[in-house]
């Protein structure tokens, strides 16, 4: 184990987080992250992925890449993106798990932290396009847990798709519960 990954393993327990992981994790994945409804979501996450024994990418409102801290979270694994307008997202994260033996990307299905009517659906066309597993991953700070929960491969039914994703964060539980969008694509 590096010292990095140790550090980072050290000072969840230190906070009182049990740190979650698959016991087999494919080598390519679309890793959601949910409930996602406080600022601290991101700095436990960052510590769950140094933690863990893979890297992988997230996704981040394109204002949280401008000025001095642009470089700073993009060597933290951070890839912008503009959700005022449509860019070919989908498509070009798609293209970058073609082009890549190892992949996982990260990506907070709310989109922000306040509740909305459900998620925004680029998760999901980008691992139907992709042809890759989803993986759930959760900061549940009810059960002090953060990690990966379970992997599916979707069957392009959403219905039956969204009903096995919410089985599994049954329970689980944001900073503010309250915040937490249901479990639907809009």
């Amino acid at each position: 184990m590096n010292l990095l990954r140790g550090a980072a393993r050290f000072i969840l327990k230190l906070m009182g987080w049990k740190l979650l992981d698959l016991p087999q994790l494919p080598a390519k994945a679309v890793v959601i992250a949910y409930p996602h409804t406080s600022n601290w979501d991101f700095p436990v996450t960052l510590l769950a992925l140094a933690a863990l024994p893979y890297g992988a990418h997230w996704v981040g409102k394109d204002s949280m890449f401008r000025g001095p801290l642009g470089p700073v979270m993009r060597s933290l694994g951070g890839i912008e993106v503009n959700r005022r307008e449509r860019t070919g997202f989908v498509e070009r994260i798609a293209d970058e798990f073609r082009q890549r033996e190892n992949f996982h990307l990260i990506i907070a299905t709310e989109g922000t932290r306040s509740r909305q009517a459900g998620w925004k659906s680029g998760f999901y066309r980008i691992a139907l396009a992709a042809a890759v597993p989803v993986i759930m991953s959760v900061v549940d700070y009810a059960r002090r847990e953060v990690g990966l929960l379970s992997s599916i491969v979707l069957s392009g039914d959403e219905d039956a798709d969204m009903a096995k994703i919410a089985a599994c964060y049954e329970g689980r539980q944001g900073f503010h519960p309250e915040n937490a969008s249901p479990i639907r694509l809009l």
